[in-house]
């Protein structure tokens, strides 16, 4: 009997990262789907909370050619909405940074792209040929010179599609910052990304809500902050690595521990 199957019935609401919980990028993770149906029938409802840089009609489309099934979840939570609705209010053209896909929802959003002039840059992820953090280099130093605001648009660091791994915009941004640059984050494991997820789930206490993620840096951290209990997958991007003993004490949580850890939703 695994810790799922002996879930605790006063978790009414289950805020589940996806990428690297429910899919690789590429394929959907053994008894993922099946899991996510199973809390639904059990009464629970499951947010998706997730760094994705993109509109929640974009992740939609992603999950269905990935092959998870609409009756998976009850709602979605991203970090591109977040950081979409400031670029907007920005009300100025941005530079950006990040794959043709992603440029073309923000477009698609009314933000408007330049290629110089600009005071603000979003940033989605690598553009699909750079692909490390450092490629950006000469690119932030720019940026950097002109007094350039980053807004990252997903503070994953990295993510590991289809069993490699890539850089993500968090790195781009952490490059950025240690260069001296000004940026913005949006998404996990900043507390407005989840206050956006409890919107949704209709504002429940947070004694009634689990969150589960792979990523001690975005999904973790930001849930214990939350005062969520948390689960920890280590079979996602940190592959099969605990959580550091200091973990805890380093990141101000006092006593905090997860209440499982496991290799993933099966």
């Amino acid at each position: 009997m695994s810790f799922w199957d002996g879930l605790d019935p006063k978790y009414r609401v289950i805020f589940c990262d996806v990428w690297g919980v429910v899919h690789d990028g590429v394929h959907l993770y053994p008894g993922a789907a099946e899991r996510l149906r199973g809390w639904r029938a059990d009464g629970r409802q499951v947010i998706l909370v997730t760094n994705a840089p993109r509109t929640v009609d974009s992740v939609e489309a992603q999950l269905q050619r990935i092959g998870l099934p609409r009756d998976c979840w009850d709602g979605i939570a991203t970090s591109g909405e977040a950081g979409i609705a400031a670029l907007v209010e920005l009300g100025a053209p941005v530079g950006f940074i990040g794959n043709p896909a992603d440029r073309h929802v923000l477009e698609g959003r009314g933000i408007e792209i330049a290629e110089i002039g600009f005071s603000d840059l979003a940033c989605t992820g690598i553009d699909g040929v750079r692909t490390h953090a450092e490629d950006y280099r000469a690119e932030l130093q720019t940026c950097l010179k002109a007094g350039v605001t980053l807004h990252c648009l997903n503070p994953d660091r990295i993510v590991i599609r289809g069993g490699v791994e890539e850089d993500c915009a968090g790195a781009i941004a952490d490059l950025y910052e240690a260069m001296g640059g000004q940026v913005e984050w949006y998404g996990k494991p900043h507390a407005h990304i989840y206050e956006h997820a409890l919107h949704l789930a209709g504002d429940p206490p947070t004694d009634t809500v689990l969150a589960v993620g792979d990523s001690l840096r975005t999904d973790v951290l930001g849930a214990a902050r939350m005062g969520f209990d948390t689960v920890f997958v280590a079979g996602g991007i940190h592959r099969g690595e605990t959580i550091p003993p200091s973990f805890a004490e380093e990141n101000g949580l006092g006593d905090w521990r997860p209440v499982a850890i496991v290799d993933g939703l099966a």
